[in-house]
């Protein structure tokens, strides 16, 4: 009997009916050890030792995987095929051997590019050992992670208050986010003119643009104001005009290269809108592959490369497709034959694309997310062996008799779409080229300017990333590999450090101090070399040209040297430092020149940045006397405040109402006699602060608001705005209102109706969850796809399991379905009721077990 071990279970069930009855493949589920979250997990003292620890899930599967291997004589080891692959390999191979099941045993460790059955056939004919040299790159990459996570992120809680964490490759990528908003920050839009004139020289007239003037050529910001642009067009009406000039030359342009990680990322950002996450949780599906025939068949090849490649087979068969869809004039006399230009590109495997291009999109039936990316990855791998794109670009000079006048027109003419009949590459933040098509003109032909044209402009600051240009600014850096961005770019949105903004990366506030002072403090931690440089030697250890506990050695050595540093660092030299290095951001310019970080409210004080409980905030330095505090970003709201301002006067106690600004947006307040703390209400969602009144105000302040006395039991129902909007309670119950204004003006009569119907209905917020897909039944009972409150989730029996983020509803499949209910079985959700049958009645000890695992 043969063991194959594999990652996922989908997988390990179509490989099985490829490999047939000798073989029992089995899935690991990813890793099956890990670093403890918890320091001295790495123990640099002792050289880089590393404890590792097998998770009760983990521990399970290697128990049933050893069990298997006990009653076999080979154990094949088909991980995937990159370094994270190996490195599973690796660690199942050390589980194994101390549970001591290999004795006798041939290991042996296979890969394959693609989950059909001439791959994976192919693979088992050409077994190999563990590549050691990779796994010492993945031990050394996942230490330092580990050290610097664990050794930086604590120096955060101390010094940054409400700062979440650091990594080695997640600080780096934050930068660049935050440097592009300081860049637009410090931007001065700059005002320039443009000219152009309508030119006829014999035929049909064609736009020009003036490059010369008074005998000079013009640069971008020649023209700097109105009266140079009128001087320009008078000189162009005033000027004997000619064709001096008349270019034509073909261009080609050549196809792109077949997707790599990186360049699928970008691609699906730009044409599909798809995040980082949701290209590779869909480009998965494609590579476990889908139903064809009765027989589960991968439809992409691995999809975490930096290769450009594809085997000579693939693109044989590619070229023929293109004879039969497109015609012979599309198929190149020779092969293209792509290598990577990537910094640090490890090209040991294919590019991505289809294992059978026969596979036509339209051929297929599948839903969603994933017709649109094997489409999407079809095309460009069939475009990049198809035939360029050819064009006539024409340049006409014209220009004054006295040579101190030029315009120029250049235009293009498609005379072959080539592999653009297929796919055409997308751009971020395209520009409008001009080109048009120009008229047939002679050299030497009498030309004049029927009309002119002076357009005004201003420079643009640099655009804010999108997630295909920050993939690909990571890429062009060499930080971390694209097979790992997808999860860096979520850790920033979860730790809230960033936010999505049409598509854009805005940094907030907590992420701009966390930058602020590792660019301060560890300088070189977060500079874009030395980042680029670790991955360097990370590829030289897999190529086996460094050992990879030297690397470590050297690293910790600098490392912890800074760290200890800035332990004994006060937390006033830190604001210093921040108060300098965000000066732009926190403290822009003002109109009248004044001093921007002085106290609006106290007119004396210096504002500074403070840290508080839940981060960075703004505070006068003459603190407690003067209590102004402010958001660090300047906020519309600053400009109605103007510091604290009193907005109204508390009818009932005769306290002053104060409208402020905090960390979470505007907000009342009025001191309580008798009270440490004063009372405080937000302005509700929808109202502008410049508008609100002092009967408002004083309405807010006055909540919660007594709607009437119950009439069944005498209990009173209050109406007021809580953290998920306006409601009416009632004892234990909490029914939703429509809408903030409902909370001053219903009645009693409406309150208990609101309160009756939600004892009626206790769903989720007032609704029962919603079934919104039925997907069928599995052993006789219905698994349904459900709304949730948190998100749409798999119901099955009394197990509910969530769908990965990004995952549309409709898109997902019975299979898939239940690969999501055991997998949240597996991680300790509820168990079926044979369980019960485990353990004796009679038996105090066992009846003690049963009773805690029932109520488990």
């Amino acid at each position: 009997m043969n063991v194959v071990v594999v990652e996922s279970p989908a997988k390990a069930k179509t490989i099985n009916k490829y490999l047939g009855s000798d073989y029992t493949v089995l899935a690991s589920f990813g890793h099956v050890r890990d670093l403890p979250p918890k320091d001295g997990s790495v123990k640099p003292d002792e050289d880089f030792a590393m404890d590792w620890e097998v998770d009760s899930q983990s521990a399970k599967r290697v128990k049933a995987i050893a069990d298997a291997v006990k009653e076999s004589d080979r154990l094949i080891l088909a991980t995937d095929p990159d370094r994270e692959g190996e490195a599973i390999s690796w660690h199942l191979l050390e589980a194994l051997t101390k549970r001591r099941v290999l004795k006798n045993v041939d290991v042996q460790r296979v890969a394959f590019n693609a989950i059909t059955k001439p791959a994976i056939l192919e693979a088992m004919r050409h077994p190999r050992a563990v590549d050691m040299e990779l796994v010492n790159a993945y031990l050394a990459r996942r230490a330092l992670d580990y050290l610097v996570g664990f050794t930086l992120s604590p120096v955060l809680w101390r010094k940054l208050p409400g700062s979440r964490s650091a990594g080695r490759v997640q600080s780096v990528a934050l930068r660049l986010i935050c440097d592009r908003e300081l860049e637009i920050e410090k931007f001065t839009a700059e005002e320039y003119w443009t000219v152009d004139a309508d030119i006829r020289a014999g035929g049909d007239p064609f736009r020009a643009k003036l490059v010369s003037l008074n005998g000079k050529k013009l640069q971008k910001l020649s023209i700097k104001d109105r009266a140079s642009a009128n001087a320009a067009v008078d000189a162009i009406n005033a000027a004997d005009l000619s064709v001096t000039s008349v270019e034509a030359k073909p261009t080609k342009r050549n196809p792109p290269p077949p997707f790599t990680t990186s360049t699928l990322q970008q691609e699906a950002a730009r044409k599909l809108g798809f995040s980082a996450t949701r290209t590779m949780q869909t480009a998965q599906k494609l590579y476990e592959g889908v139903n064809i025939g009765g027989e589960t068949v991968g439809l992409i090849t691995y999809m975490r490369t930096d290769g450009v490649s594809m085997v000579s087979e693939a693109i044989n068969q590619v070229r023929d497709v293109i004879a039969d869809e497109h015609g012979a004039l599309y198929v190149p006399p020779k092969p293209r034959f792509y290598s990577s230009k990537a910094k640090n590109a490890q090209e040991a495997h294919e590019a991505i694309r289809p294992t059978s291009f026969s596979r036509l999109p339209k051929t297929l039936n599948l839903d969603g997310d994933m017709a649109r990316l094997y489409q999407l990855i079809w095309r460009r791998a069939v475009a990049s062996q198809m035939e360029s794109a050819r064009f006539e670009r024409t340049t006409i000079d014209i220009t004054s008799s006295d040579q101190q006048t030029a315009l120029r027109a250049t235009g293009s003419v498609l005379q072959f779409d080539g592999f653009l009949t297929l796919y055409q590459e997308g751009r971020d933040d395209e520009e409008d080229e001009g080109e048009a098509r120009l008229p047939k003109v002679e050299q030497g032909a009498a030309a004049s300017a029927e009309k002119t044209y002076a357009d005004q402009h201003f420079t643009q600051p640099p655009p804010r990333f999108t997630e295909a240009s920050l993939v690909k600014r990571m890429e062009e850096l060499g930080i971390g590999r694209p097979s790992t961005y997808a999860s860096t770019l979520q850790v920033l949105r979860d730790r809230e450090y960033v936010r999505m903004d049409k598509n854009r990366f805005h940094p907030e506030d907590k992420g701009r101090v966390v930058t602020a002072f590792l660019e301060n403090f560890f300088a070189r931690y977060v500079e874009y070399d030395f980042t680029a440089g670790l991955e360097t030697q990370l590829d030289k250890v897999s190529a086996g040209d460094l050992d990879w506990k030297q690397l470590l050695r050297d690293f910790w050595t600098e490392f912890r040297s800074a760290v200890d540093e800035i332990g004994e660092l006060r937390i006033t030299n830190v604001l210093d430092a921040l108060n300098e290095a965000l000066a732009p951001h926190i403290f822009p310019a003002t109109e009248d020149g004044s001093d921007p970080r002085l106290c609006p409210s106290c007119k004396e004080g210096t504002l500074s940045l403070r840290l508080g409980k839940f981060g960075a905030f703004l505070g006068c330095s003459n603190h407690p006397d003067c209590k102004f505090t402010r958001q660090m970003s300047p906020t519309e709201a600053q400009s109605v405040i103007e510091g604290d301002g009193k907005i109204a006067i508390d009818p009932d106690s005769g306290k002053p109402i104060i409208m402020k600004d905090g960390r979470f947006g505007i907000y009342l307040e009025m001191e309580v006699d008798g009270e440490d703390k004063p009372k405080r209400a937000s302005i509700p969602k929808g109202w502008d602060p410049h508008a609100l009144t002092e009967d408002k105000a004083i309405q807010l302040m006055s909540l919660p608001r007594l709607v009437g006395n119950h009439p069944d039991d005498g209990e009173p129902i209050t109406a007021a705005i809580g953290r998920y909007g306006p409601y009416v309670h009632h004892g234990k119950t909490y029914a939703n209102l429509q809408s903030v204004e409902d909370v001053f003006e219903i009645g009693l009569n409406r309150a208990v109706s609101a309160i009756a119907d939600k004892i009626a209905n206790p769903g989720r917020r007032g609704q029962a969850a919603t079934a919104l897909k039925e997907l069928g039944e599995h052993e006789g009972k219905p698994v349904r796809i459900m709304s949730g409150r948190y998100g749409p989730y798999v119901k099955y029996e009394k197990i509910n399991a969530t769908l990965p983020k990004g995952t549309e509803p409709e898109t997902v499949t019975l299979e898939q379905a239940m690969e999501l209910v055991n997998a949240k079985a597996a991680r300790g959700g509820k168990k079926k009721a044979p369980a019960k049958k485990k353990a004796p009645a009679k038996k105090k000890t066992t009846a003690k077990k049963t009773t805690k695992k029932a109520a488990d």
